[in-house]
């Protein structure tokens, strides 16, 4: 506890902080607009009459056209972060936005939406607003000085998501079949230069698949280590843009490469600020005399602070594997799957059909589930067990309210994961308007075969 104490009153420069605080604002502000003006707002949130959501987040639904008022409160904020303007408030109101966003409708989810509704999260408890911010000007003071631990925090997550990452690729699939690599690689033949030669080998894709697995597991700690930063980091800029190229991942890549830099000296991201005063100073006359530099940042509310981080980190650290409480293929039930780093693992395609049957009169009829769901939708829920349950219920609930009386609701859903041949998925004589769903395993996904 002594040494704890001791590293909790170690200082550091606040430039880093600031530097991440000014590409983490600014990428998610173009994110939102990005997101806006690609009309993503209305096909995924508007138009659908259902919307697929998060156990226990049910009551979260799409506000309708105030769904835009949303996007641009998240954008506002988002733009806030950047300038370190009313900074708590702001990351405050980005974190709460954003996450309403990303429990709207599961059909989005990804990896590295989670990963920006932790960090930001994460930021409401760090004083990232301490030096080169609109908040310096307007209370007059800039500090020099942060607590050491708000820097290694941030080290820290980034760690948890490449590590655990890395982790997730040591699997039968991923390093002894090459997969889904081996399924995705050859369908890019339309790159030039290398669509039509190199990502048509076999030893390519191994290669691939080989070499993620050891960047996720050892690039925290060359970014760590002094001597083998500017390598590491020149590696993450090209694996980053590399798989942007291959993949349509969105802002991922370019948030990771950003975050990065926060590995770097203090004095590479003074220069960065030194850098960005010049480029203000040159279109907008901002008086800095009377600001007061203040050495060291007080931290206040640190007896409270302190344990929610560390209860943060403790459940980062933990919940990645609850997968191991199931039986059965974590792939193949995806019990436990999400919320765990387990980035681009697998390729699943399902075809699911849904038979009600009126159990008063023995009447039965096949549902078409574009009746219901839009296309990415429907692709989404073919695979996805607790999709199936949700839209099962859905459907149940339409019929009985359209006076079908003792509702029953069979799926007949064949499944093909990593390249195995489709093979059925759920239980056919199971009533899934019975099923509830829990934390519990699903028994009515019957099991892998050639696991």
């Amino acid at each position: 506890m002594n040494r704890f104490q001791t590293y909790l009153q170690q200082q550091t420069s606040a430039a880093p902080l600031a530097v991440f605080r000014i590409g983490f604002g600014l990428l998610m502000c173009y994110s939102i607009i990005r997101f806006w003006a690609k009309g993503w707002i209305e096909t995924i949130y508007i138009q659908p009459t259902f919307h697929f959501s998060y156990y226990g987040f049910e009551w979260i639904k799409p506000l309708g056209n105030y769904t835009y008022l949303l996007f641009l409160i998240c954008g506002i904020a988002a733009f806030c972060v950047a300038l370190g303007f009313k900074y708590r408030l702001a990351i405050i109101m980005f974190f709460l936005s954003f996450t309403y966003i990303e429990l709207m409708e599961k059909t989005t989810y990804l990896n590295h939406y989670y990963f920006i509704s932790i960090l930001s999260f994460l930021l409401i408890f760090l004083p990232a607003n301490a030096t080169f911010s609109v908040d310096n000007l307007l209370r007059k003071r800039t500090y020099e000085q942060i607590p050491k631990w708000t820097l290694d925090g941030i080290k820290l997550l980034l760690g948890i998501v490449y590590f655990y990452a890395g982790l997730a690729k040591i699997n039968s699939d991923w390093l002894l079949k090459a997969m889904p690599l081996k399924i995705w690689l050859p369908s890019k033949y339309d790159l030039p230069i290398i669509g039509e030669t190199l990502l048509q080998q076999n030893w390519f894709h191994f290669a691939m698949s080989w070499s993620g697995m050891l960047y996720d597991l050892l690039i925290p700690f060359l970014l760590l280590y002094k001597k083998t930063r500017w390598f590491a980091f020149v590696v993450v800029v090209f694996f980053h843009v590399f798989t942007r190229v291959l993949f349509p991942i969105g802002m991922f890549p370019y948030v990771m490469i950003i975050s990065s830099l926060i590995f770097f000296e203090a004095d590479f991201h003074k220069k960065i600020i030194a850098f960005l005063k010049k480029i203000l100073q040159t279109v907008i006359k901002i008086n800095t005399e009377t600001i007061e530099t203040v050495s060291k940042y007080r931290m206040q509310f640190k007896s409270i602070i302190i344990p929610i981080v560390i209860v943060f980190f403790t459940i980062q650290l933990v919940f990645p594997f609850r997968y191991l409480l199931y039986p059965d293929n974590l792939f193949w039930t995806e019990q436990g799957y999400r919320f765990s780093w387990r980035v681009m693992l697998m390729e699943k395609m399902g075809n699911t059909t849904f038979k009600i049957v009126v159990g008063e009169t023995g009447s039965n009829f096949y549902v078409k589930n574009s009746d219901f769901l839009t296309s990415y939708q429907e692709k989404q829920m073919s695979f996805q067990p607790d999709f199936i349950l949700e839209y099962a219920h859905y459907l149940g609930d339409h019929f009985t309210n359209q006076g079908h009386k003792n509702v029953q609701v069979f799926v007949e859903s064949y499944v093909a994961l990593n390249g195995r041949l489709s093979q059925l998925y759920i239980d056919k004589n199971v009533d899934l308007y019975q099923q509830k769903e829990s934390f519990q395993h699903k028994n009515w996904i019957l099991p892998l075969k050639n696991n």
